[in-house]
């Protein structure tokens, strides 16, 4: 380490009270010093007591960047913005929802010739044709990418959205559509459609492909997990081969509003060492004690096992969807961390600076 010492020396003798000499030895370099508190001192010298006072300054201890567990490296963001947003075309919009389903929930692709380089877990904007009640254009709204960064034509040029149709009754007795969703769930191949971003790193993947991947997701939050799974299971990487433990907990109202069950139903049959798939259908599915099962009540059944993976460094959380599922889960936390002395909610927020919780909900 490159140090600066100043040091005074005086001889104690009165004969020698005239006698004082300054030294200064100095790195030869520039860089940044801390002062460190004056330090005394009696030594011996040619017989003489010396006292030396002596100031050192040692180089400031560099800041040392903090790295990443996710796949951060060469992330785009916002490459296109509102006010200059790509323009794709619809290749593919089809309903992936029953008939008897409550809602439709629509599968899309779009084209991109590789314009938006985007990751798994990243999100897109789409920018609504036509204007609002006050003459201007509508504004974005952000879509959960369904898609790996490899497209489902598997060539890198497309992306995919899965979105639900919204409609609802207001107060007033008026249905009401959703500006963007239903543009979307209307669209027809061939179609433009203006985009922005990519945007978002909080749902990336986790560099380890020997980790622990808990899943959570209710409704369209499948999104982000698709894409995860299609580069775990469906796809080869030279630079990627998942090896770990991938475990979906995909909560959804009815067996009809199953999203993408056929496909994880195959990852599972490729890999049933690696994937651990269950389902909670809340108005069809009941738990022994006659509760709805909604995701957290599902959760509950494995909880102990759930809690023990979530004490492992190399566990990574993410959650998508409706907002109120997260407290659902930390109901269940609680008492397991309590157990062993630890507070859930603290120990959340570690799990959180660890970048092993992630969450995105709406």
């Amino acid at each position: 380490m490159a140090t600066a010492v100043t040091a005074t020396v005086s001889f104690s003798s009165s004969k020698s009270s005239s006698l004082s000499s300054r030294t200064s030895i100095i790195s030869p370099e520039r860089i940044p010093f801390k002062k460190v508190p004056l330090q005394y001192r009696d030594v011996s010298v040619g017989g003489r007591v010396v006292s030396i006072r002596a100031q050192v300054t040692t180089e400031a201890p560099a800041k040392v960047a903090k790295e990443s567990k996710k796949m951060e490296e060469g992330v785009v963001v916002n490459k296109y913005k509102p006010k200059n947003p790509y323009t794709g075309r619809c290749l593919l919009n089809t309903k992936i929802t029953g008939d008897d389903a409550p809602g439709e929930t629509w599968h899309m692709v779009f084209s991109t010739e590789g314009e938006i380089p985007y990751r798994e877990g990243q999100s897109v904007g789409v920018i609504p044709d036509g204007i609002d009640k006050n003459g201007k254009p509508h504004k974005l709204r952000l879509y959960s990418i369904a898609s790996s960064a490899l497209g489902d034509f598997g060539d890198s040029k497309t992306v995919s959205l899965c979105v639900k149709r919204l409609v609802y009754t207001n107060d007033a007795g008026e249905i009401v559509k959703g500006v963007c969703s239903n543009f979307l769930c209307d669209l027809k191949p061939g179609a433009e459609v203006k985009m922005t971003g990519p945007v978002g790193k909080e749902m990336l993947m986790p560099k380890d492909p020997n980790a622990t991947v808990i899943m959570l997701a209710t409704g369209t939050g499948i999104a982000p997990f698709r894409s995860y799974l299609w580069k775990m299971f469906f796809e080869k990487h030279d630079d990627y081969k998942f090896n770990g433990l991938a475990w979906l907990f995909l909560g959804v109202p009815t067996c009809s509003s199953l999203l993408y069950k056929e496909e994880f139903e195959k990852m599972k049959e490729k890999a049933p060492e690696n994937f651990r798939l269950d389902f909670a259908v809340s108005r069809e599915q009941k738990n022994e004690k006659g509760e709805k099962m909604y995701i957290q009540t599902r959760m509950a059944q494995y909880a102990e096992e759930l809690w023990q993976l979530l004490k492992k460094d190399n566990t990574f959380v993410y959650m998508c969807g409706l907002k109120g599922m997260e407290k659902g889960i930390d109901d269940i936390m609680v008492s397991l961390a309590a157990r062993d002395g630890i507070d859930w909610l603290d120990y959340k927020k570690q799990l959180k600076k660890a970048e092993q919780w992630n969450v995105e909900v709406y």
